[in-house]
């Protein structure tokens, strides 16, 4: 008979998810592992909408969360209350979301539970961080590779580079995510496009996403048709975007789009969606992109090519992108292509599928 487990999760602002790709992994995990007849405890910022005690049979434990008067200094001190409350807790596994502001805290771990770090993607590398910050963040990684017990990889490529650096093992469990399946060209109206008519890339707004490279690509291949932008572009290097790229035939930045309904929607019509991330594991947005029927442009690099494979276009430079655009034929003469990353969704990144797959990995740690 399968043992009940006392869980933990913390690392992300809460649940229900309000936020991001943490948030909807400790939401579909919490409520899985729930279903499955596990006793599941998820850390909430004291700021979160949602402030009862129990979601779904899942119990919810608010900590005090200063982000919102200290900035990201507020993280460390919100992580180190949701440890120093687990604690007390006497949970047989503590799973941490990533580890960025709570593994400098690892003295303070539980010693009585199994702690689990998801490894995330190599924060270190991400640009818009100061050369002090990246440093940081490297002895970060390294703090939670060494003092976990078990470390999670959602990639094939963080895998490799967890055993490289670190001589550790990791259990490789992706990302979920779901299949669209009620496509509703109406809902696209409100942002002026027609379906096949249409180029799209949806990003947060930093240098290694990518987004300048597919905008010139883009204006170079003299396409008229339009290149909706969707993310936030509030910071700096939004700004810097819009300033430059706001006025140029075709280039439309919409803004964060936060209805999912519409998002699925605008990918699956689009005729060419693009990806340009660079930093990370298992995108989260790109298994959105797959399961919404989008034909995909993605960035040249391990973790983009370890869940595409051959199924999508693959770009290096300006020069790339404008040649995809011109080439590409209907997008209907890519049903291969499609319908194999529907596929890899429903087979390997379904959430059902993950929810197994760190439900094993927990009791073998337990055990």
């Amino acid at each position: 008979m399968k043992r009940s487990l006392k869980i933990g999760i913390l690392g992300t602002r809460g649940i229900p998810n309000r936020y991001g790709g943490f948030e909807q992994c400790a939401e579909y995990l919490a409520l899985g592992l729930t279903q499955r007849g596990h006793e599941v405890w998820v850390y909430n910022s004291h700021t979160h909408e949602y402030q009862d005690k129990k979601w779904n049979g899942v119990h919810i434990v608010h900590c005090k969360d200063p982000e919102d008067k200290m900035g990201t200094a507020g993280q460390f001190l919100y992580d180190l209350n949701c440890i120093n409350d687990a604690r007390g807790r006497d949970f047989d596994v503590l799973l941490q979301l990533g580890y960025t502001s709570n593994s400098i805290w690892y003295w303070r771990w539980p010693k009585h539970c199994s702690n689990i770090v998801n490894m995330d993607g190599l924060e270190w590398k991400r640009t818009k961080y100061s050369s002090k910050v990246q440093w940081f963040l490297k002895h970060a990684e390294k703090w939670a590779a060494i003092h976990a017990d078990a470390l999670v990889a959602d990639s094939v490529g963080i895998q490799q580079y967890l055993k490289e650096k670190y001589n550790k093992d990791s259990c490789f469990i992706a990302y979920g995510s779901d299949v669209f399946e009620t496509p509703d060209a109406g809902v696209i109206d409100k942002y002026n496009v027609a379906p096949n008519d249409y180029y799209m890339l949806m990003a947060r707004m930093e240098p290694e996403n990518n987004i300048e490279m597919i905008i010139k690509g883009y204006l170079q291949s003299g396409d008229n048709k339009p290149l909706l932008v969707v993310g936030k572009t509030e910071n700096a290097f939004g700004t810097y975007l819009v300033d430059t790229y706001g006025n140029m035939p075709g280039v439309r930045f919409t803004g964060g789009i936060y209805n999912i309904e519409a998002v699925n929607n605008l990918r699956y019509f689009s005729q060419l969606y693009f990806h340009g991330h660079t930093v990370g594991g298992t995108n989260p947005s790109l298994l959105e992109a797959m399961g919404s029927s989008a034909l995909i442009a993605a960035h040249d690099n391990v973790f983009n090519k370890a869940v595409l494979g051959d199924d999508a276009f693959y770009f290096s430079s300006e020069q790339d992108i404008a040649g995809i655009i011109k080439n590409v034929r209907a997008k209907e003469d890519y049903r291969q292509y499609l319908d194999n990353n529907l596929k890899k969704i429903r087979d390997q990144y379904s959430w059902p599928r993950i929810v197994d797959e760190y439900e094993s990995l927990m009791l073998s740690c337990v055990k």
